[in-house]
């Protein structure tokens, strides 16, 4: 968010990119995207500060271009958590229902989601997000909204999102240290299926996979609800490290070489595409096979799916994603990662881009700002009214005055 309320800010820091995302909400209640900021990430790794200083100048290059070309001045934000330190999973709280006319309200479903939460933490880790699924009354079960149904008990399933609290505040005084504060945390994964899910996805069954710098992040929706998430702890850079020591050449080079070259599926290159490769140590470049650089990285491509693929089985999900996998990130703009996803899943596959919010100019409209514009629209369904109490207490508050906006997705 900046000084005016009708603007919202995303910030998605990952490993090798910043991007801050300003948006202004309509008049009709949508969004407008009107600036965009970008930097190198530095300090930054699988979603855990390394190094703080370089940290902060990221964060502070990022939101001084956004506010550059939005033309206001940017004082909070609201930014997406990544990384191996978050750990998600299912829980169930039931509670009986009181009063004489046994008829549900808002402030039993409160008490069914804190009976969810009630066990014990481990140390050092705090409570992200507690997202309900469904309900059941009595005997009845898969009730989206259960207030005014009469029942004598009440159970909810959700799901709860949880990080390493030393990671999440360190990466929190980075962007407090690089000038704006942080209204609200938002899991990436979520932030993202915002921007790319359609609701007949989420309803039907469908798995959003984010390939990062460092780790790929997936969540699989089904019912309109959050049943799963998890982290896969290989992404882009993994990618770029190939070619690196596969064509001895810079790493900045391999990089440069995997966006302008590089294709996930050996077959769709063509037997006489050519490209040059910077070489080490001063020596002069070397014009190669682009097929040589595909065969680097078709075999970490089917490695992370695979290894995705496990994940998501283990979750007993395997049979669940009637509507298939929706790939974004950074790592999905690589070609053939679609086609070569769809060969390992036996399932639909799609690049997902940012859509439902307006205003997107074609830098925007692509996987790479997928978690920061679905950060933005995630902040305009569930901002806090103002003057609205914050932290412990705004915790609170998400699990009851923001289910239901949860639940109504796609209903």
């Amino acid at each position: 968010m900046a000084r005016n309320e009708r603007y919202l800010v995303g910030l998605d820091v990952g490993t090798t990119k910043v991007a801050a995302i300003v948006g202004e909400v309509t008049d009709d209640g949508g969004v407008e995207i009107i600036g965009i900021g970008t930097a190198d990430a530095k300090g930054i790794r699988r979603g855990a500060v390394v190094n703080l200083e370089e940290a902060v100048e990221s964060i502070k290059r990022a939101i001084e271009e956004a506010e550059l070309t939005a033309g206001i001045e940017i004082d909070s934000v609201y930014l997406t958590l990544s990384g191996a330190h978050i750990k998600g999973f299912n829980s169930r709280g039931v509670v009986a229902v009181s009063g004489k006319t046994r008829e549900i309200t808002r402030e039993d479903v409160r008490r069914a989601i804190d009976a969810a939460k009630a066990f014990a933490l481990p140390s050092g880790r705090e409570i992200l997000h507690v997202l309900p699924q469904d309900f059941a009354v009595d005997d009845e079960e898969g009730i989206a909204d259960p207030v005014g149904m009469t029942g004598s008990r009440l159970d909810v399933n959700v799901h709860i999102v949880t990080g390493g609290a030393a990671s999440m505040q360190n990466l929190i005084a980075c962007v407090n240290r690089a000038g704006v504060t942080v209204v609200d945390t938002v899991l990436e994964q979520i932030a993202a299926a915002e921007a790319v899910l359609t609701p007949d996805e989420r309803e039907l069954g469908v798995a959003v996979v984010d390939i990062g710098g460092g780790t790929t992040d997936f969540a699989i929706f089904e019912r309109g609800s959050l049943w799963h998430t998890g982290v896969v702890a290989i992404g882009g850079d993994h990618f770029t490290n190939d070619i690196a020591v596969g064509l001895r050449t810079p790493v900045p080079d391999a990089e440069k070489l995997k966006r302008r070259c590089g294709c996930a599926l050996n077959s769709m290159v063509g037997e006489d595409e050519t490209m040059e490769v910077a070489s080490v140590g001063g020596r002069r470049p070397r014009v190669m096979s682009r097929r040589i650089l595909s065969q680097i990285l078709q075999p970490r491509a089917e490695q992370v799916f695979h290894m995705l693929w496990d994940e998501i089985d283990k979750a007993g999900c395997s049979n669940s994603l009637h509507s298939g996998i929706v790939l974004t990130g950074g790592g999905a703009a690589l070609d053939g990662m679609a086609e070569i996803a769809e060969q390992i899943f036996d399932l639909p596959v799609r690049r997902g881009v940012p859509a439902g919010a307006n205003g997107l100019g074609d830098q925007a409209s692509s996987p790479i700002y997928a978690t920061a514009v679905g950060a933005v629209m995630y902040a305009s369904r569930n901002r806090p009214p103002a003057h609205a109490p914050s932290n412990g207490w705004r915790r609170v508050l998400e699990a009851v005055s923001s289910m239901f906006n949860n639940f109504f997705i796609g209903r």
